[in-house]
């Protein structure tokens, strides 16, 4: 089996909770969803622990990109619960709540043996629209707190004009300003509304409402020029998800 979860504890847990499983097997571990795509395509498990809430790629779009007729049986774990959501105890395909709950486990991977041994179908779709339906619409931060001088500041995210890396954390520039955000550009990244925030490079996201123009320099690069007089760049390997943005303009 293979266990895919962006958290290290969450995939630390799950293992803890195998070890007397002595019918399941780890193959392996994945800690975002190019991985499992990439080692599901490569190790053909048959079940696979599946987190729903991962940054870029989730769980929904690791399933899509799976080949149908080679896909594996499948353990949602998720931190959404509802009534709806319980209609997966009558099916072949089951979930898990965050905080994990021991007992709730132990019945999810019963039930996955059982299934896998009797070579059990079950149907897709219906589990994924059952899925989907307990998904919040996306919500992204409006606010971020900054600590400086023993006071907490509230930034408006709109007023970002560009973000760059310092180390573990980011720094985001508002005018002439700039605040130590104590995240990492990765995390912070899923976190701001990507119709407005753009990576340009590794290092840099850009509020596209302060973008004046877009330079063309080589190799297929740009310059990119804030309202303000700021030159940032725009690496080619980034390029495209801007163009597509822009709708193809340049």
């Amino acid at each position: 089996m293979l266990i895919v979860d962006d958290e290290p504890l969450g995939r630390e847990i799950i293992k803890a909770m195998l070890e007397d499983e002595s019918e399941i097997d780890v193959l392996a571990e994945c800690e975002n969803g190019k991985q499992a795509i990439e080692t599901i395509n490569s190790l053909n498990p048959d079940l696979i622990f599946l987190d729903i809430e991962m940054p870029k790629i989730n769980g929904f779009d690791v399933i899509n990109a799976i080949d149908k007729n080679k896909l594996p049986y499948i353990i949602f774990i998720t931190a959404y619960d509802n009534y709806a959501i319980r209609a997966f105890d009558v099916n072949a395909l089951d979930y898990v709540l965050k905080p994990i709950d021991p007992d709730r486990f132990t019945q999810a991977i019963n039930k996955a043996i059982n299934i896998i041994k009797n070579k059990s179908e079950y149907d897709l779709n219906r589990i994924l629209a059952l899925v989907g339906a307990q998904k919040p619409a996306e919500t992204y931060l409006e606010r971020l707190s900054v600590k400086s001088d023993g006071k907490i500041s509230l930034l408006k995210t709109n007023e970002i004009e560009w973000i760059v890396a310092e180390g573990n954390y980011a720094s985001a520039h508002i005018g002439k300003k700039a605040y130590l955000l104590r995240i990492t550009m990765s995390l912070l990244e899923t976190k701001l509304q990507p119709n407005k925030f753009h990576r340009i490079n590794r290092s840099t996201i850009v509020n596209i409402d302060f973008v004046k123009e877009l330079v063309p320099m080589f190799r297929g690069e740009y310059k990119v020029i804030l309202q303000d007089g700021t030159n940032l760049k725009l690496s080619s390997r980034f390029r495209d998800n801007l163009v597509k943005f822009l709708g193809g303009l340049f």
